[in-house]
């Protein structure tokens, strides 16, 4: 089959210009069909459930399509008038059966795609020498992209090892066990050898693929710039987070028990945790320069730089759409309380439907604190502002500028206006003392004539073991007063309020 470099530029209706992407909710698809919107492609993204398609941020930029690989009567639509498809599915979280699922969607979706005339197939597999014992996860990664070349057609398929960045599943569990365990009674695997690459130069290689025609039908090794073992991952993430741990490695801990550690220590559950576990002890670097002499404008990241970029997510200016907006618009119709675990942010979201316009409801959200106080058992507000100030922080001392308008930048009480949008969005950072970063958020969104659908969302990033005790010791009371504010906010307008609004 003759080569061809797609061409990145003005969207199209010949399909020329044309790419697929599966799995358009996962950790690498959603991060993907941005960069290959801002590179000029014409884009389709796939996921199994159309509504959590649909609240995507660049969701009106895209083609939508809902199909199921396991269900190959879904395909044919997904993929007619595709020139290339990514391929970024893998059924870790199904079960012990998942090397069969993987192998089977494979095929399904291959000659699907052959039959519908796609021109190429990218895929993102498993780092490992395959003539190792790999662990049936790694070697279910590898079989996989075997599944998909045996449809004929020409696959790029790129072998990493642990993807670092902020919601990366093999990453949060290094960054979960780090910041929970002072110290860590570990197994053996900590001193394999593993290659990370951040997943800042995934994505440059998975969208350069289309523009580099060399690539096509060939495997691609790729990692970052260092070769480390998982106990030096941990370190470097500690050091980077101004964290003091001790790795003591014992000679038996099976992967079950590892996985039930992993299960109780981490958001991630022991039926994903231990098909990773027991790949662990396979050792993933890169053995040829294929990718160096493919793509010589990558340069990829040392593993400090991928943690420190990871982080910075955590910095007020990424949760608006890394946290926040993920979580809202990930869900076709949102739960009125959620809490959850999201990149290494807890975020509590609250959720009313009110009869009340945005002006009005904005109006009283941005006259909380100050002398007016905050709306709902304001004596305890106070009396964490005393705490504070028990251990030299701001407090409530500092008040605000003006008793109705704020602007970014302004204290009120204890925290700082971070975002301002008009009858909008309202986010403040707090500035008292805590084991970690604390944020308070209020969206709105209008519903129709005088409703406003109001948006409620606390956002804690805790700095190891003494934050996590800290959000749950006072999750409690935090629940308590949070829904108690956001209620109070919903109230009916006062006859003051109504003739302010007239007025």
């Amino acid at each position: 089959m003759k080569e061809e470099t797609m061409e990145a530029g003005p969207h199209g209706s010949d399909g020329k210009n044309r790419v697929l992407v599966t799995g358009a909710t996962g950790y690498i698809g959603s991060r993907l069909i941005p960069r290959l919107l801002e590179a000029g492609y014409t884009v389709r993204a796939m996921g199994r459930e159309m509504g959590r398609l649909q609240g995507r941020p660049w969701s009106r930029q895209v083609e939508l399509v809902e199909g199921d690989v396991l269900k190959p009567e879904t395909l044919p639509t997904a993929l007619a008038g595709v020139h290339t498809a990514y391929y970024l599915i893998h059924s870790l979280a199904g079960g012990d059966d998942f090397h069969q699922r993987d192998l089977e969607a494979a095929r399904h979706f291959g000659e699907t795609a052959r039959r519908a005339g796609v021109q190429r197939l990218i895929y993102l597999g498993g780092l490992g020498d395959p003539r190792a014992d790999l662990s049936r996860h790694l070697r279910s990664r590898q079989e996989t992209g075997d599944a998909l070349r045996a449809s004929g057609l020409p696959v790029t398929e790129f072998r990493a090892a642990i993807i670092v960045g902020s919601g990366s599943i093999s990453f949060e569990m290094i960054r979960n066990l780090t910041e929970r365990l002072p110290v860590m009674i570990a197994p053996r695997w900590v001193y394999t050898r593993i290659q990370p690459i951040a997943v800042r130069d995934v994505l440059a290689y998975l969208v350069a693929a289309l523009t580099t025609p060399a690539s096509t039908g060939q495997m691609v090794e790729i990692g970052g710039a260092d070769v480390l073992t998982y106990a030096d991952m941990m370190r470097q993430y500690a050091e980077e987070r101004g964290l003091r741990r001790l790795i003591i490695p014992v000679p038996v801990l099976t992967p079950r028990l590892s996985a039930y550690w992993v299960h109780w220590m981490t958001p991630i559950s022991a039926a994903v945790a231990r098909p990773l576990i027991e790949g662990l002890r396979n050792e993933v670097v890169v053995r040829d320069d294929r990718a160096r002499r493919l793509f010589p404008q990558i340069q990829p990241m040392t593993y400090r730089e991928a943690i420190r970029r990871a982080l910075a997510r955590l910095q007020a200016g990424d949760i608006e759409s890394r946290w926040s907006d993920a979580l809202a618009s990930s869900r076709a119709t949102p739960p009125p309380v959620l809490l959850t675990m999201q990149e290494g942010m807890i975020v509590e979201r609250r959720q009313l439907d009110v009869d009340l316009p945005p002006a009005l409801l904005f109006r009283r959200i941005t006259g909380l604190g100050g002398e007016r106080g905050w709306a709902y058992w304001n004596w305890a507000w106070r009396l964490r502002g005393a705490l504070d100030r028990l251990v030299g922080g701001v407090g409530l001392r500092r008040g605000r500028r003006d008793p109705q308008a704020v602007r970014v930048g302004d204290t009120v009480d204890f925290w700082r206006v971070e975002v301002l949008e008009p009858d909008r969005r309202l986010r403040l950072r707090a500035e008292m003392r805590l084991p970690g970063q604390a944020w308070l958020q209020f969206d709105l969104e209008p519903l129709g004539p005088g409703r406003t659908r109001l948006v409620q969302t606390a956002f804690f990033a805790p700095k190891g073991l003494p934050g996590l005790l800290y959000w749950y010791g006072l999750y409690p009371a935090h629940a308590f007063i949070f829904s108690g504010l956001i209620q109070s906010l919903a109230q009916p307008a006062t006859p003051a309020e109504e003739v302010s609004r007239q007025g």
